[in-house]
């Protein structure tokens, strides 16, 4: 015996409907779907109390679609692409009842979230979030939960996570007020002419770096490979604790200190500086962004030069090229385009595909002090670091994608490379410097980067 799956259609009716362009950070993110036919659904699976009933997962997901515009949120494709809100409408729920002993609940639950992050929405016809259940003896078990990228990202899988609170369970409803900007609102606040301003001001940003940096990051690999995208995982509990004490002696969050690992590492692979990043900007501080249950991250353009300087120098660097990039994240994706066409026709390519993104916490401050390695113990971690492929695939949304994240007494750097730019021994040698020069700089703050000034065609870049 195994499982067997039904679908339940949850109605839901809530306030507020129209019809408007994408916002900035829908589009981009639409864009890049669209260009790499990458589904990007993103969302999880939950263990749920034992004798949970399903009637609490309609309950619940009734109140999340209800609630809030943007899980009512379907396409209308045309030209442009606009975005449109429903008032009502019924959104499925899938059960999957596990009966018997062949299959746990946890591996069923695992097979649901994988199908339901492998296949792209019916952007038209379909609601922008998936829901189900998985149930053994009338209770359930776990729910998985996938979401439209478009509709939301992870800030804003976060602010509906916060909103559960306000769900009356004997209801299905909440008199709390309903948080953040609608998409629809920020739609009409970008159309504004404070909102061009914004866009223009974040587009002189980019341009200024683009016009500055080296036209070209990587040469051409001599290990090319097919599926040409490899990612590897190199889990260091090493650069973990190196990271903390590089961030408490200069006072930086831990994520300069991964930006500046990477800037310092890439350049001494690849002999350029400075070295240049795509950092995912949340856009959460801006008025009305903490709590909107949208789609507000985009990516922002920063270039950090590492010549001539120690690896503190670099954080404090990194800090302020981020910074920058932070405050200039907010553009529209049309314009940049447009933008991208006059300096490629001043300039030819220019290579600037790397995303960095560092996924471990949400602040990144670093321990106090009686929680920080001591030399020894710094010592006795660098032989723990373990390295292992992932995916191998076609397609990916840069040619170079670094994702740092959290595991237990450790951090995982993912890196996902174009074979045909970085072969297999260089995303690992990648990999391998980024914790070196980080345990090279934990204890030793006049440790240097290595990278004289003049490599790589090099030129400041204005902070």
């Amino acid at each position: 015996m195994g499982s067997s799956t039904r679908r339940i259609l949850v109605p839901f009716h809530g306030e507020g409907a129209g019809e408007a362009d994408l916002t900035w950070a829908q589009l981009g993110i639409w864009q890049t779907m669209r260009d790499t036919g990458l589904s990007m659904n993103i969302g999880g699976t939950v263990a749920m109390p034992p004798g949970t009933p399903v009637e609490s997962m309609q309950t619940l997901l009734r109140y999340l679609v209800s609630r809030h515009q943007a899980l009512r949120t379907r396409l209308r494709f045309g030209d442009p692409v606009r975005q449109v809100v429903s008032e009502s409408g019924e959104v499925p729920l899938d059960v999957v009842d596990v009966v018997g002993t062949d299959e746990e609940p946890e591996a069923v639950a695992e097979a649901l979230r994988l199908r339901y992050e492998a296949a792209p929405f019916d952007y038209e016809a379909e609601w922008p979030v998936r829901m189900g259940v998985v149930c053994r003896d009338g209770s359930v078990t776990h729910v998985v939960v996938l979401y439209c990228h478009v509709a939301v990202d992870g800030f804003g899988i976060d602010a509906i996570v916060r909103d559960m609170a306000h769900l009356d369970p004997a209801t299905g409803t909440t008199a709390a007020p309903l948080p953040g900007l609608t998409p629809l609102e920020m739609a009409a606040k970008q159309a504004t002419a404070s909102g061009r301003r914004q866009s223009d001001k974040s587009l002189r940003h980019w341009e200024q770096i683009l016009r500055a940096i080296p036209a070209r990051r990587f040469g051409v690999s001599d290990d090319p490979r097919e599926p040409r995208y490899w990612e590897l995982t190199h889990r260091s509990p090493a650069m973990h604790l190196a990271m903390q004490l590089v961030a408490h002696r200069t006072g930086a969050g831990v994520g300069y200190v991964v930006l500046a690992a990477y800037s310092v590492a890439l350049a001494r692979l690849t002999g350029r500086n400075p070295s240049v990043a795509q950092l995912v900007v949340s856009n959460r501080f801006r008025p009305g962004c903490a709590d909107s249950v949208s789609q507000l991250a985009q990516l922002s353009i920063c270039a950090v030069d590492v010549a001539g300087a120690t690896f503190d120098e670099v954080v404090g660097r990194a800090w302020t090229a981020a910074t920058n990039a932070y405050m200039h994240g907010h553009f529209d994706p049309l314009a940049l385009t447009a933008m991208l066409e006059r300096v490629r026709a001043d300039r030819g390519d220019v290579d600037f595909s790397i995303i960095v993104n560092d996924r471990r916490t949400r602040d990144g401050a670093p321990p106090p002090a009686d929680d920080l390695a001591t030399p020894g113990q710094l010592a006795d971690a660098v032989p723990l670091s373990t390295s292992w492929w992932n995916r191998k695939v076609d397609v990916l949304d840069a040619e170079l994608n670094i994702s740092v994240d959290a595991a237990p007494g450790a951090v995982d750097v993912s890196i996902c490379a174009d074979t045909h730019r970085l072969s297999p021994a260089d995303i690992q040698a990648l990999a391998a410097e980024m914790e070196r020069v980080t345990v090279e700089a934990a204890f030793d703050a006049a440790s240097p980067t290595g990278v004289a000034v003049g490599v790589g065609e090099h030129q400041t870049v204005a902070g």
